[in-house]
C-alpha cells in the first residue's frame, strides 16, 4: 500500500516493501502530480496547518473563497484575475439600457491584487420627472447581491452626455445596501444618458 505526500495532496509514492515496478511507479507519480500542480485546500486555515514552512513560488487554490494565491516569500498573496460572469443590472422602470450605444448595463466581481472589486460597463438612458431623476436617481430595481456590496459607500465618477448639461460626468454611489444611485443632475444638468464603462472600485 503506497504512502501519500505530506502536503495532503494525495500523491502516492512507493515504499521499500512494495514490489518493484517502474511503470507503476512512473504512472503513479505522473497521475498524482498532473492535477496537483496547483495545491488545493479547503481554506487558508487548512493550508496553514498542512504547509508549515511554505516556499516562495508555491501556488494554492482556496475552495472556500475561490481564490488563487502564491507565496511570495513572506506571505500568501492573491493573483489578480477576473473570470466571473458579467451580470445584467435590472433597471428601474423608466430607465432603459444601451444609453448612447454603450451596451447593456452590467457588473461583475473580480479579484484585483487580493481585494474583491466590482467592475461596471454599459450605458443607461435617463428619465426625469419635474427636473429630477426617477426613483431619486436609483437605477437598479433589484439590489446587488450581498457578495457584490461594498463594506462602505463607494462614490465613483461616470461619464454623461453633454447635451442638456453643463457637466460631462455625474457621481454614482454604490451603496452598502446594494443600490446604485446617480447624483449630480438637476437645474441645467439633465443629460439624457450615462455610461458605466471603465468603472472599477474595491468592495
Amino acid at each position: 500500500m503506497p504512502l501519500t505526500d505530506s502536503y495532503g495532496q494525495g500523491i502516492p509514492y512507493p515504499t521499500l516493501t512494495d514490489k518493484p515496478n517502474a511503470q507503476t511507479l512512473g504512472q503513479g507519480i505522473v497521475d498524482g502530480l498532473t492535477p496537483k500542480v496547483v495545491m488545493t485546500f479547503a481554506s487558508a486555515v487548512v493550508r496553514g496547518a498542512t504547509i508549515k514552512k511554505p516556499a516562495a513560488g508555491m501556488v494554492t487554490w482556496l475552495k472556500d473563497v475561490g481564490r488563487l494565491e502564491v507565496y511570495d516569500g513572506s506571505a500568501w498573496v492573491a493573483f489578480g484575475y477576473g473570470s466571473n460572469t458579467w451580470r445584467t443590472i435590472n433597471l428601474f422602470v423608466g430607465y432603459t439600457a444601451n444609453g448612447n450605444g454603450n451596451g447593456t448595463p452590467q457588473y461583475r466581481i473580480v479579484n484585483l491584487f487580493g481585494e474583491p472589486s466590482i467592475m461596471l460597463r454599459g450605458g443607461i438612458d435617463l428619465q426625469y420627472r419635474n427636473g429630477s431623476l426617477l426613483n431619486d436617481g436609483q437605477i437598479n430595481v433589484l439590489a446587488l447581491p450581498a457578495n457584490s456590496r461594498p463594506s462602505a459607500r463607494r462614490t465613483v465618477t461616470v461619464a454623461c452626455s453633454a447635451t442638456n448639461s453643463v457637466v460631462t460626468s455625474l457621481k454614482l454611489d454604490i451603496n452598502t445596501n446594494g443600490t446604485l444611485v446617480l447624483v449630480g443632475t438637476g437645474g441645467k444638468n439633465l443629460p439624457p444618458w450615462v455610461s458605466l464603462n471603465g468603472v472599477v472600485c474595491s468592495l
